[in-house]
């Protein structure tokens, strides 16, 4: 079986296609200086000092069929000076190789006053260092210097789905995704940007534990994060602001006028993000001598001075982008302004063309003109190939209060355009991502489009959060609905970001209440059931599954009822209550039969199968799968082929146990052989497919086979199984998976370490306030001891398991824990 490679294989082969999953889930020219006489020597040392580069070191290869991420943005263009900065990081970065592998990662920050270029130093270092880092280089801009900065949690989920990480359970707060993090860093060289910090405490989580990796902050002010390498960045020397000013506008201008260009500076307050714009200005100013770019300068800098100026704006940025404004057509302006209006830290550019209410190509061009200009930047090219654009958070506030005098419906209006173009791009992907979420005998799509569709969501995750928040704000009900709705349905799919996903489940539910659309509040209301459910939050999500059952039912929506039904059983089955599960699935099972929908009644015939096997009828569950099988394959849905897969073999080794029970030793054999070859075989799908999570599944039911021939072998599929998704950060797996090793154990007559494993599992279920679960493990530690012949130490766990099973009224359970207590009697 391929299950002998190492787990270490397996994560390498889910890092290279993570994302090609089906749909059938559970549970984003420089100007050269010509000068002569002192400016010669002025402009010319100067350019000399900052282009002086060393060899960087060479880039290993990525490993065979994966990819290390590359988030960061791109170098500016006329990047100058800051020469003795960059010595100095270096100095610090190689004096650190130097050390033993022992020591803390390296942390250097630095912090300066905003626009002084803090994040154009870190991105042109970390590019001339990024051969030193062969695992990624990881960025986030922490957006501290505005109103609402990111998250420490956001940012993790963002670096760990980065990394590959498969977040298929909720991993839960900031603690347990510190954990997965230094996981998934643990022998490996990444680079990590965190631009634009608030404080330490935005920043403490981020940082790894590994010494291979290294982390570059930027600040307003220190930080004082311990073992820090502190580095305080100045404003230009005149030097270097005539140098960029020379590059931007051209060595000519500044040679005619050397004192009108050193004027330009200091009006700039030697700020290279002034600078930067009055030298845009004077690039697409040809008629302008250097002279009367200061006059309008010093000129504009006495008007600000007359008004009152907000603190959070530094009076030379405000000057220069007041000039840079100026100057620019009504269009460009009106571009910077509902910019500013958006809280996205990013967007891709068709905004533009949305927000000007013109095409897309455009408004793309009225957004390079914003770039030209410095009034807008790059940050860099998504996961999907596309370019997205930003504000710099002090040109941000300045357009900001000019948009304030807009025409308040004009803005409004460009604003939901916007919105309805990501509703309507957010509704495709999910489409695409699992069409069946969306109507009945949803339209195929390809895998192409699945993972196309998996990357969007990823790219654009925390702009999307912030439209649906921003519709939210603007009472835009139905648009924040429908944004909802698609938003939790990629995170179903993919079964990602549960925090995000809970918050946008409630938004819908509030949203569609206020429109008064009883339909779309009973969908909101199914979408929340199911992150609820996924979160062992079980009786809100079966009080919500009810409520949109009696919805759909009054309103004749036969087909949502159904679904409602399936989540209903599912809900009642994860809870234990597998009598009344039962009835629902059935009912399922019929209505999505009667709508003629075959996807939806194999899944559901599947679950129902599942719930069989944990009944002990075998027999019955074994031909629901087979049935499933055949429809799945007919419709050439691999995913769902190869979760049947999964279940089917557990199935057929069912059946080989009670088989060799029995006596029948030559039967058992051939359905132990047919057990593994169907679970073999879903393994090398879910593995092909990227899967790691469903891989781990596939690993553990091969655990749980029973062959008497091959106890040792199970075992180590348990333990690989284990190690997955300790990784993943799935707690409930690992403790289920921790029953799977301690009936392995029993079943090698090894008890005591069988014990120590179940009650492991008993911990873990009482946690995680999974009582079906906690009785399940109890009464296998029970069989374990009547197996081994300890009746004596079998009373207790099974009168414990009979007391949970009696509470949750689950009969079935109680019939086999009262069964094993009768052979531990007297």
């Amino acid at each position: 079986m391929p299950w002998a490679a190492p787990v270490s294989a397996g994560l390498a082969a889910a890092a290279a296609s993570v994302l090609t999953a089906s749909v059938d889930w559970e549970i984003p020219p420089l100007a050269k200086v010509a000068v002569t006489g002192a400016a010669a020597v002025l402009v010319g040392l100067t350019t000399w000092a900052t282009t002086e580069q060393r060899e960087p070191p060479q880039q290993a290869l990525p490993a065979p069929g994966s990819l290390p991420p590359d988030q960061w943005p791109p170098v500016p263009e006329h990047f100058t000076g800051r020469a003795e900065a960059l010595a100095e990081l270096r100095e610090v970065f190689t004096e650190r190789r130097k050390t033993s592998g022992l020591s803390p990662p390296l942390v250097v920050s630095l912090y300066g006053r905003g626009g002084v270029g803090k994040s154009a130093l870190m991105t042109r270092f970390a590019h001339e260092m990024a051969g030193w880092f062969p695992d990624g280089r990881l960025y986030a801009d922490l957006r501290g210097g505005v109103d609402a900065p990111v998250r420490p949690e956001e940012v993790l989920i963002g670096f760990l789905r980065a990394l590959d990480v498969r977040l298929t359970t909720d991993p839960g707060g900031l603690d347990e995704l510190r954990k997965l993090w230094l996981t998934w860093t643990k022998g490996r060289r990444i680079l990590i940007g965190l631009d634009n910090a608030h404080d330490a405490d935005q920043v403490k989580a981020l940082i790894p534990a590994e010494p291979g990796c290294a982390v570059l902050v930027t600040s307003r002010a220190p930080l004082f994060l311990n073992g820090t390498h502190d580095t305080r960045l100045s404003v230009f020397s005149e030097a270097h602001g005539v140098e960029l000013l020379a590059r931007l506008a051209g060595g000519d201008r500044v040679v005619d006028d050397l004192e009108a260009a050193k004027e330009v500076v200091r009006l700039c307050d030697y700020l290279p993000l002034a600078i930067n714009i009055c030298g845009a200005r004077l690039a697409t100013r040809e008629q302008w001598s250097m002279r009367e770019m200061a006059a309008r300068l010093a000129d504009t800098r006495r008007r600000l001075d007359q008004l009152e100026v907000a603190p959070t704006v530094d009076k030379s940025v405000r000057a220069s982008v007041q000039l840079s404004y100026d100057d620019c057509t009504g269009m460009q302006r009106r571009l910077l302004r509902l910019l500013s209006a958006l809280t996205a830290p990013d967007v891709p550019g068709w905004v533009a063309g949305e927000l000007l209410d013109s095409s897309g190509l455009d408004g793309a061009d009225q957004l390079e003109a914003l770039i030209d200009a410095q009034l807008a930047e790059c940050s860099g090219t998504d996961q999907t190939g596309t370019m997205r654009y930003r504000l710099h958070d002090l040109v941000r506030v300045f357009a900001a209060e000019l948009a304030e005098q807009d025409e308040a419906e004009r803005r409004r209006a460009a604003i939901e355009r916007v919105l309805y173009g990501y509703r309507r791009r957010a509704e495709e992907a999910a489409q695409n991502r699992w069409p069946q979420d969306w109507s009945k005998g949803g339209r195929r799509s390809d895998a192409d489009g699945q993972v196309r569709a998996g990357d969007w969501l990823n790219a654009e995750r925390l702009t999307l959060l912030a439209m649906i928040h921003l519709a939210r704000q603007l009472r835009l009900w139905e648009l924040t609905w429908g944004l909802a709705r698609a938003f939790c349905s990629l995170c179903h799919s993919l079964r990602a970001y549960w925090a995000d996903w809970a918050a946008v489940a409630e938004l819908g539910c509030e949203a569609a209440a206020q429109t008064g659309d009883r339909r779309a509040l009973a969908i909101a209301l199914l979408d929340s059931a199911s992150v609820h459910g996924g979160l062992g939050l079980r009786e809100r999500a079966l009080e919500e599954a009810r409520r949109a059952l009696e919805t759909f039912e009054e309103l004749g929506e036969s087909w949502w009822a159904a679904r409602a039904m399936r989540t209903i059983g599912m809900t009642l089955f994860s809870d234990g209550h597998l009598d009344r599960a039962q009835d629902y699935l059935i009912g399922a099972i019929t209505a999505f039969k009667g709508e003629e929908d075959l996807w939806w009644m194999a899944r559901t015939q599947r679950n129902l199968a599942e719930m069989r096997m944990s009944e002990r009828r075998p027999d019955e569950a074994r031909e629901l799968l087979e049935d499933a099988l055949e429809i799945f394959k007919r419709d050439g849905n691999r995913y769902s082929e190869a979760q049947t897969l999964r279940v089917y073999g557990e199935v057929l080794a069912a059946q080989a146990r009670a088989e060799h029970r029995a006596g029948d030793l030559r039967l058992a054999a051939n359905l132990f052989t047919r057990a593994g070859f169907s679970l073999d075989r879903a393994s090398e799908m879910f593995r092909q497919r990227g899967e790691l999570w469903e891989e781990a599944r596939c690993l553990r039911a091969a655990g749980e086979v029973g062959d008497p021939d091959n106890g040792l072998r199970e075992l180590d599929f348990v333990r690989r199984a284990e190690k997955i998704l300790v990784a993943l950060g799935d707690s409930w797996g690992v403790a289920r998976t921790a029953v799977s090793a301690g009936r392995a154990l029993a079943r090698l007559g090894r008890i005591e370490e069988s014990e120590r494993e179940l009650r492991r599992a008993v911990r873990g279920f009482e946690e995680l306030e999974d009582r079906w679960w906690m009785a399940r493990s109890l009464r296998y530690l029970g069989e374990a001891h009547l197996d081994a012949g300890g009746r004596g130490a079998a009373v207790e766990p099974l009168e414990q398991a009979r007391d949970i099973y009696r509470s949750l009224g689950n009969e079935a359970g109680m019939r086999r824990t009262l069964e094993l207590l009768r052979r531990a009697g007297p």
